[in-house]
């Protein structure tokens, strides 16, 4: 018996990457698969290799995701496993040269398309009996990230969503965490993958990634932000609490639990 046995699991941006990966073991551990992806060619034939179904979507567009989950709670009978994993660099290190049409684009995608599957997420399993969202978030979400400040940005809002969001599903039996991967080796790296491999540097490949999304999705917390970085096993982030307000005479109170 697989670990997701008679599962119903759903992954956005499904047809490549850490998407891919995910959806394949997803299906080993025995979960049966919808793949959503904007790319119908990629998407089809991911699905057709994980014996799962394919639904067109285009994450950024809120229509396109409640219609993608509305097919994949019929494909499914239940939606138990939501994995929000679409989502795109900008490719642009200097925010004075961002254009309008690359910030929507990733606005649309990163974060809108989270917040999108979130919803029809929730929706969907509060009609069940309930289920874990793992949304893909990125170390560019827990440290700077110079190199794509937008993208950071972006994967920062993804961890502050999963922890906001996670205490007030708690009590109607859903979970949520996110995944953290450092620099994956997908297409999303592009020209800049050749670079990082002659220099040496240990790219994580999408496989580890999907390791880390089931420890996620099976795991008993939630609110967590999983690490996964080259050569170590998976693990959630050990968040600090931040100083508490301070009263004339009186040392600052301990901040609330806002779950490590």
């Amino acid at each position: 018996m697989g670990l997701l046995e008679g599962k119903g699991a759903v992954v956005t941006g499904g047809g490549s990457g850490i998407g891919l990966a995910t959806a394949r073991r997803f299906a080993a551990e025995g979960a049966r698969v919808v793949v959503h992806d904007f790319n119908e060619e990629l998407g089809k034939r991911a699905a057709d290799e994980v014996g799962g179904e394919f639904v067109r979507c285009d994450v950024s567009q809120s229509t396109d995701v409640a219609e993608a989950f509305r097919q994949s709670e019929e494909h499914l009978g239940r939606i138990d496993i939501a994995h929000l994993n679409a989502g795109i660099v900008t490719g642009r290190r200097e925010v004075e040269q961002l254009t309008d049409d690359e910030y929507r684009r990733i606005m649309g995608i990163n974060l809108d398309g989270v917040v999108f599957g979130m919803r029809e997420a929730i929706r969907t399993m509060e009609r069940g009996s309930g289920g874990v969202i793992v949304a893909t978030a990125s170390l560019a979400g827990l440290t700077a990230y110079p190199t794509d400040p937008i993208y950071s940005l972006t994967k920062h809002g993804v961890v502050g969503l999963v922890r906001g969001v996670a205490p007030q599903l708690e009590g109607r039996g859903i979970r949520v965490n996110c995944v953290c991967p450092g620099i994956t080796d997908t297409p999303i790296l592009g020209e800049s993958r050749e670079v990082l491999v002659q220099s040496g540097f240990p790219l994580i490949t999408p496989e580890e990634i999907a390791e880390g999304v089931v420890r996620a999705a099976t795991s008993e917390g939630t609110g967590e932000a999983w690490v996964c970085q080259a050569g170590r096993e998976p693990m959630p982030y050990g968040f600090r609490g931040v100083p508490g307000p301070r009263t004339p005479g009186k040392e600052g109170m301990a901040p609330p639990d806002f779950r490590a």
